[in-house]
């Protein structure tokens, strides 16, 4: 059951990072720096926050606090990036640091703190996934706000789920995971 679950989560977690690069993929530069709105966050400073959360809660995951005392969240939320590569580089490092804590998880019912508050190793990644998703939709909407009719759908095109459920239901009932083929 626990080794399911962490090839599970680990796959989500993979799923996500890769709708964030798709969407990365299908903008000019420029693009990841524009802010819809004055109240809005551009792509690369919602990266920089998701940089800033993997880094603090997956160093050292399993022996100290999530919220590590060097994190300086406010400061994630300061544009730092000047380019692509400097974005991506540290979207990179984030979520080696998530794939790698969860290589060495040997127990998910095991205790781990956040802000001294105390989650199940389970919990905290349930947590961590539930936080990149929503961050990592917002990047996608933005994305797709930016290219209007010239954006490629990430997920099934408008028009084509029942084309889609036909190949899917042709198979007939497999083990697999949503994220298999991506």
């Amino acid at each position: 059951m626990e080794n399911r679950y962490l090839e599970g989560i680990k796959k989500q977690f993979y799923y996500y990072k890769t709708l964030g690069e798709r969407t990365f993929d299908q903008l000019e530069d420029h693009y990841l720096f524009t802010e819809l709105s004055p109240s809005s966050h551009s792509i690369a400073l919602i990266v920089q926050h998701l940089s800033g959360n993997m880094k603090s809660r997956f160093t050292d995951f399993l022996t100290t606090d999530g919220e590590k005392e060097w994190r300086n969240r406010d400061q994630e939320f300061v544009p730092l990036f000047r380019n692509r590569d400097s974005m991506e580089q540290a979207w990179t490092e984030g979520w080696s640091l998530v794939f790698q804590a969860i290589d060495q998880i040997k127990d998910i019912k095991s205790l781990v703190y956040i802000r001294n508050q105390e989650h199940t190793v389970y919990e905290a990644l349930n947590r961590q996934l539930a936080h990149y998703a929503y961050h990592i939709g917002q990047i996608v909407y933005i994305g797709k706000s930016i290219k209007g009719d010239d954006w490629v759908s990430l997920s099934i095109a408008k028009g084509a789920s029942k084309h889609f459920n036909e190949s899917k239901f042709t198979k007939g009932k497999h083990k697999g995971h949503f994220t298999d083929k991506i």
